[in-house]
């Protein structure tokens, strides 16, 4: 029943069964995987590529080592760990979307990486991994597409290794109000004509700024991530609090 809020989530602003929010979800990243690149750059004027690069100097991470990219999209993360872990190191690229899957690992192999990098079609709910496994988990704006945010990280706990840590970059709350406006502005009427002009699409893009504003802030993601198990957590706001990192380990 949909009024039951125990089988019910959000999918952006609509109300949704929970058995239906990961098909919405993946329709909305089939649509517009040719384009994500592309649209990333657009969206921040290139200013992911800053947030990212941000994640990877948080992540500690060392050769030989072994990471998990969830919800990697097309691999701008695991392109940078596959350099950093060297051939005695591995990382899997993991994504619930088969069509963002297709795109990393064809980007990746473009890029002439090839040996020390899988490719994993999972839920992050479930992980298909071994407990105590990975060295470092990174989920980059993948989180707040998940249906049950405690179910996932908890999952990620499982398969951390004691000592390993999971970092989340996510889209969250903008610390200053003039910036909250300013950026409620852009996501609702600029995000979706541009989403409309490069891929036909305004509808995801739509969705897309929905689910940002759906997300857990960033003392409500910290209090979750220490529900889980998560020990040490701390978060960054970036670019005003627009992202944010946050940071916890596995002790």
């Amino acid at each position: 029943m949909m009024n039951d809020p125990q089988e019910t989530t959000h999918f952006g602003f609509q109300t949704v069964n929970k058995d239906e929010k990961a098909d919405m979800v993946a329709h909305v990243f089939h649509s517009v995987a040719s384009k994500y690149d592309l649209m990333n750059d657009l969206m921040s004027f290139g200013i992911h590529r800053i947030w990212k690069r941000f994640t990877i100097d948080c992540s500690a991470v060392r050769e030989g080592q072994r990471v998990l990219d969830l919800a990697g999209g097309t691999g701008d993360l695991t392109a940078k760990f596959s350099r950093m872990v060297g051939e005695k190191g591995s990382v899997v690229l993991a994504d619930i979307n088969d069509s963002m899957l297709k795109m990393g690992r064809e980007k990746l192999r473009n890029m002439g990486i090839i040996g020390n990098v899988n490719y994993v079609q999972a839920n992050a709910e479930a992980l298909p991994f071994p407990d105590d496994y990975f060295d470092c988990i990174t989920i980059s704006f993948g989180l707040r597409n998940v249906t049950e945010k405690d179910k996932a990280l908890r999952s990620m706990f499982r398969v951390l290794k004691p000592g390993g840590r999971l970092l989340v970059l996510e889209f969250s709350k903008p610390t200053a109000k003039v910036l909250n406006s300013a950026y409620d502005a852009y996501s609702f009427h600029v995000l979706p004509k541009i989403g409309e002009w490069i891929t036909r699409d305004a509808d995801s893009y739509r969705y897309l700024a929905e689910s940002i504003r759906m997300h857990p802030d960033q003392e409500t993601l910290k209090g979750m991530m220490l529900e889980a198990g998560f020990d040490s957590v701390e978060y960054f706001n970036l670019t005003g609090g627009i992202v944010a990192l946050h940071r916890g380990y596995k002790y």
